[in-house]
Order: C-alpha cells, then structure tokens, then sequence
C-alpha cells in the first residue's frame, strides 16, 4: 500500500458509522463515555458526530502520554486507592462504553508494572467499578465495545510499516467493503449457525497434527462474537465443563503475557487440570503464571473465524480472531458461558487448524482444515 488510509477521511467516518451505528447502537438520548488517547483524534471527531447524528449525548476521556506511569511513580497508597466517583457515575448510569486502543509506546497494555505492590493497590480500589462493570455488560444494560486505532506503536508491535498496518487493522473491520454493516451481519448470521449447533452438543474434540483435547460444553453456552463487543470480531466462544478437558494441545502461534514472548506452548491437561507444560520460548513465564490461583483450569474455548486476519500482532483483539484457528484461555472463565472458574488471569493461547485440524460435536464432524462444515 503505497499511501497511508490515514489521509482518506472516509475511512474514519466508515469506521465512526459502523461503531456507532452497529456495534453500540446508539439511540436519543444514549449516554455513550468514549475513551481513547489523543493519537485517535480523526476517529474521535467522526464518533462524536455520528453519536450526535444517532440523538446518542457523547462524553469523552482523552489520555495523555505517561499518565498511568506517574501514578505508579509519584502516587502514594491513599492515592492509588481513592476511587474517581465521576467513573463510577458512568459504570452506574452510562448506557454505552467505547474503548479505542491507540497506544503511545510499542507493548503498551503489556508490561509487568515496574511496582507491583502499588499496582496491587491501584487494581484492588478498582475492583467495585469493575465489578459494576461486568454486572452491566452481563445483563445487557451497558453496551461495550472494544476496538483499536492503528498508530506507530501498534505497528510496531506487529512488526509491520505503520501504512500496512493501517490496512491490516481497517480490513479485520471490513471497512473496505462497500457496507461494512451489511458483512458483520452477514457474520452474525453465518456464526449463529455455528453457535446454534454447538449449543445443543455434550462432548466437543479439537483434533489435527497439534492437537487432541476433548471436552464437555453440556449446559453451557456458546456465544456468536459478532463485532458488537470487539471490533473487529468473528469468533464463537464458550466455558468448558471445567473438569472434563483431557489432552494435549501445541500452540503453533506466539502469544504475549505481561510484555513477555511465549512460544511453542504445549499443555497437557487431565480432568480438567493442566498437569504439564513446556514452551521453546518463555517457559518461565508458564511456571510464573501457573501458580496463580485458578490459571491451571481452562476458562474459555473458542473458534476464530476472520478469515481477514492471518497472522498474528501481538494484539490478542485481533489475533484470537484469526479464521481457521482455535484458542483457548486459561483462568478466569466467561460468567455468560455459564463458566465457573476464577482466576486473576486470562491468558488466550492460539493454534492452527487449517492443514489437518478438525472438530467434533457429539463424534460429528463440523469442522475441517480451518472451516466450519455447517
């Protein structure tokens, strides 16, 4: 791509459009809180317009460089713990909550706290709002969504030019089709076959070169990952039976945790217990990780289905999306899944299927080298 899409305005208004419009469905009166840093500006602008147009009233949080280091730097404990009530006025109250990542530095979002103990503190005085928070986009009263607007950071993170990932990040959204609304409908109504299927099943086999793993889904729930609550999606997810996974399962694709390169992981579970684990590159990380409380037990089982994303980022919004893999997170499950594990943590970890990988539901096959069969 020999120009930037940044230089193409209807690319933020597209994107504006499909935030506003599909993925939170703004409507008078909607009090919608936006955050991002100010590196996102020509997507802020478009938002708030199209929030206006939809009668929504949007509010803005627009971070500077640095801020969440000098609170780790300079602030004192009764600092670190006060609990910012103009924050908890928009957990309790706000109808809609927009997150758009746009990073200053490469790995931001991804690194160990420099000091833990007051990280400790910080995260501790958020857990009330967090909690109003996932109560709120559990029941469906605080429409959410996750996305990401492309700068240097995240392109280098991705190791890619910041043109090419322009273009990356804008084709996971289909924004470069004529009506991008139109395709992530077509996706929702394509993934709620999958989930419709899936959902009726007991016993599920993820199988191929890397992988036999078998586990019950029997009274969970599989959830269509349409692009309402991240953007991009296309992804069906759910919690296994948190005693059943049996297996073993390599991961052909790296993955990232706390800053921290992880490769070639492979993990054997008995009964529901990760019982063994290696890596080629990071198996420390593994050890540090598994004795967290609850992070030897799989919380999440999943699909991806963007057939847009290839490789991956560094970026588990978009990588855990790649089409014609499978992930799976280990720790905290999904409370919507029906899951019943806690943990600190929720790593994804991704393989791929599309030379060998199958699935069966119930000793059926409906799936085959990266696509669904139904």
């Amino acid at each position: 791509m020999s120009t930037s899409v940044r230089d193409n305005s209807n690319i933020h208004q597209k994107y504006a459009k499909l935030l506003v419009n599909y993925c939170l469905a703004v409507k008078k009166d909607d009090k919608v809180y936006i955050v991002s840093s100010y590196l996102a500006e020509p997507l802020l602008r478009e938002v708030v317009k199209e929030t206006y147009i939809a009668g929504g009233i949007p509010v803005l949080n627009v971070e500077i460089d640095g801020i969440g280091e000098m609170a780790l730097q300079y602030g004192n404990e009764h600092q670190l713990s006060w609990v910012n009530p103009a924050r908890k006025y928009v957990m309790e109250n706000f109808d809609c909550y927009l997150n758009i990542r746009a990073p200053f530095e490469k790995g931001d979002g991804e690194k160990e706290p420099a000091d833990a103990k007051k990280f400790k503190v910080l995260q501790q005085a958020q857990q009330e709002l967090n909690k109003i928070y996932f109560e709120r986009i559990g029941n469906g009263s605080l429409r959410r969504c996750l996305c990401q607007y492309p700068t240097k950071a995240g392109a280098d993170d991705a190791e890619m030019s910041l043109s090419d990932y322009e273009k990356f990040v804008y084709q996971s959204c289909y924004l470069f089709d004529e009506d991008p609304v139109a395709k992530w409908l077509d996706v929702r109504k394509k993934q709620q076959a999958y989930v419709d299927y899936l959902n009726k099943a007991d016993r599920v086999e993820y199988k191929g070169p890397n992988i036999d793993i078998s586990f019950s889904v029997k009274g969970r729930t599989w959830i269509n990952s349409d692009g309402r609550s991240n953007m991009p999606s296309g992804e069906v997810f759910s919690a296994p039976v948190e005693d059943s996974v049996n297996g073993q399962v390599y991961f052909s694709y790296p993955t990232i945790y706390m800053g921290k390169d992880v490769t070639g992981i492979t993990l054997e579970v008995k009964n529901g217990e990760i019982i063994n684990w290696n890596a080629e590159k990071g198996k420390e990380v593994l050890d540090k990780v598994f004795s967290i409380d609850g992070a030897r037990h799989w919380g999440e089982v999943a699909v991806g289905t963007n057939y847009n994303i290839q490789r991956t980022t560094r970026n588990i919004l978009f990588d855990e999306k790649i089409g014609g893999s499978i992930h799976v997170a280990v720790g905290q499950s999904y409370q919507q899944c029906g899951g019943k594990n806690e943990s600190a943590i929720h790593w994804d970890m991704i393989t791929d299927m599309k030379n060998g990988g199958y699935i069966l539901a119930d000793g059926v096959k409906i799936y085959e080298n990266g696509a669904f069969l139904i």
